[in-house]
């Protein structure tokens, strides 16, 4: 048989097995080598890496930052006004070894479930000392500090580390909805019944100023119109009594006219008295008939 015929299968195998000893790193990730479920190496570094074929394989972990969703929580603030939160966190893997120890084959998903667990109880737990308030503020950065703070040391156990919480959600349970707009609504009506009530005691201010005002312009406009008045009629009795000194007789000529003119302007007037009176001096002719 020619050589060549054996040479080629072992090339091959050899090739295989080469191959199937080497392995890559992404920088994304972290590998470790185990050998029969036991960790024999670590691999952090992106690049090529190398294992015994067959007997080792190579089990392979995230290390970027990861997210998960936690909630929505029910959560019995100290007011004990009940509340539901919802949560997210970030985290990543820090020490896959301890990691592996922890969640064994069951990987990110167990893991998830764990720190759901644990963000769960910290956050019912911190939320349950502060007043719903607070929680409903929008500066709550310190609760959320808290929460993932007292997180991190149970975090660490099972080789993660978190690296934020935040609260994204807070809400009241369905139940409680209707009270509270009721109890909103009736607030509002009152903030409402207050300022139509100050509204009404500013017009009725102002209302009473402008009737005040009025009062005022009318006094004084009365007061100037009977000073004129009285200067005209001292006016016009002077001006009689310079004409009444100039031709006495002519001056009780027009006061008879104005006399007359007072006694019988209408249509049923009536006046008795003597046809000799004096009153109709003016009306006789120049021999006293």
């Amino acid at each position: 048989m020619n050589k060549s015929t054996y040479l080629l299968p072992v090339l091959v195998i050899a090739i295989a097995g080469i191959l199937s000893a080497i392995f890559i790193v992404d920088e994304r990730e972290k590998a470790l080598v185990l050998q029969f479920g036991r960790v024999v190496s670590v691999k952090e570094d992106p690049g090529l890496a190398l294992k015994i074929p067959v007997i080792q394989e190579v089990v392979r972990y995230d290390d970027r930052i990861l997210s998960i969703d936690v909630g929505p929580i029910e959560v019995t603030p100290a007011d004990d006004r009940r509340l539901v939160v919802d949560a997210f966190a970030r985290y990543r893997i820090a020490d896959v070894v301890q990691f592996r120890q922890a969640v064994g084959n069951g990987g990110e998903v167990v893991a998830g479930q764990r720190l759901d667990r644990i963000l769960t109880a910290e956050t019912r737990e911190v939320l349950g000392t502060v007043s719903s308030k607070d929680i409903l503020s929008t500066d709550r950065a310190a609760l959320m500090l808290r929460i993932r703070n007292a997180a991190i040391a149970q975090a660490r156990a099972l080789g993660l580390e978190v690296v934020d919480v935040r609260l994204k959600a807070t809400d009241l349970p369905p139940q409680n909805l209707e009270a509270t707009f009721e109890r909103m609504r009736a607030e509002r009506e009152r903030e409402a019944t207050d300022e139509r009530a100050r509204g009404n005691e500013a017009a009725q201010r102002v209302r009473a100023q402008a009737d005040r005002t009025v009062v005022e312009l009318v006094s004084e406009a009365r007061r100037e119109a009977e000073i004129t008045r009285g200067e005209a009629d001292a006016e016009r009795n002077a001006i009689f009594a310079e004409a009444f000194g100039e031709d006495p007789e002519f001056f009780e000529f027009y006061r008879s006219l104005n006399a007359y003119r007072a006694a019988l302007k209408g249509d049923n007037s009536s006046i008795v008295m003597s046809p000799d009176s004096d009153f109709f001096n003016y009306f006789r002719d120049v021999q006293g008939r």
